[in-house]
C-alpha cells in the first residue's frame, strides 16, 4: 500500500475532483445523508472553500487513488485566548478502512495545528458511530465538558436555508 497525503489545492482540478467525489461518497455513507450530494455542490464545493481563508482539507491518496479527506477550519477559542482547528469533514473511503487511514489524516491536521499554535481540535461525531469514535480516542480526542456536573457539550444547529 502506498499512502500518499496531500495539502489539497482547491483551484487544481484533480484535487477539485477527488474533494467533490469522496465528500459524495460520504454523503451516501450511512454516517452522511444517505444521498447522493447536489450537481452544483460537488461541482463547486472545491472552488467555494478556496474562498474561505480559514480552511484547508488533507487528501489521502493509494496508488493514486482518492480515498480519505478531512477538511478543517481554523477558529478561535476565547477561553484559551488561541486559535483551533475544527475538523468538519473526515471520511475514508469504505473499501479502504482499516488500514489506519483516518490516524493519517488526524496525524497530518495535528501537525498543522502545532504550526499554527492552536491550542486545540475539535470535531462533531454521531452518537452511534461507534467505529469513528473509536478511531478518535485512539487518537486522544474525548468529548468535551467544561465541568462534569453539567456534563458533555451538545451540538445543536438551526438551519437558515
Amino acid at each position: 500500500m502506498n499512502l500518499q497525503i496531500l495539502n489539497a489545492d482547491y483551484l487544481n482540478t484533480q484535487h477539485a475532483k477527488d474533494i467533490s467525489y469522496l465528500l459524495n461518497c460520504y454523503s451516501l455513507d450511512e454516517m452522511g445523508n444517505n444521498e447522493e450530494l447536489p450537481l452544483d455542490i460537488r461541482n463547486n464545493i472545491a472552488k467555494e472553500l478556496s474562498k474561505l481563508s480559514n480552511s484547508f482539507t488533507f487528501l489521502a491518496y493509494i496508488d493514486n487513488q482518492a480515498v480519505g479527506i478531512i477538511t478543517c477550519f481554523v477558529n478561535f477559542s476565547t477561553f484559551k485566548c488561541k486559535a483551533l482547528i475544527s475538523i468538519h469533514d473526515i471520511f475514508v473511503h469504505k473499501d479502504y478502512r482499516n488500514k489506519g487511514i483516518s490516524q493519517k489524516l488526524l496525524q497530518e491536521v495535528q501537525i498543522e495545528a502545532k504550526k499554527r499554535d492552536c491550542c486545540k481540535i475539535t470535531l462533531e461525531v454521531l452518537q452511534g458511530n461507534n467505529i469513528a469514535q473509536n478511531s478518535y480516542k485512539k487518537f486522544g480526542f474525548n468529548p468535551y465538558e467544561l465541568d462534569p456536573k453539567m456534563g458533555q457539550a451538545l451540538f445543536w444547529e438551526k438551519t437558515i436555508i
